[in-house]
């Protein structure tokens, strides 16, 4: 998942009227609603809920890997991590 791909995730959970999400080269965001207003956003609060979100899908990976090579059954959403469908 690319470090965009985490920044609207945490942009849609952070902005619940957050509707469509521009990349800008600087690697801010432009953030619209469903009027096509657009949101005012805290680049900082983004980038640190990006983090938390991209740190949490590494522990998940790591977990369901020690479980697999332990033999463990995974939790589903352990198992989202590594299956693609």
């Amino acid at each position: 998942m690319s470090n965009f791909n985490f920044k609207q995730e945490a942009i849609r959970k952070l902005y619940n009227n957050a509707v469509t999400i521009y990349e800008n080269e600087d690697g801010s965001c432009r953030v619209l609603d469903n009027d096509q207003n657009e949101v005012s956003i805290d680049m900082t609060a983004v980038n640190t809920k990006a983090t938390e979100l991209e740190n949490a899908k590494v522990d998940l990976k790591a977990s369901a890997k020690a479980k697999l090579i332990a033999g463990e059954a995974l939790t589903e959403e352990e198992a989202d991590t590594i299956v693609v469908l």
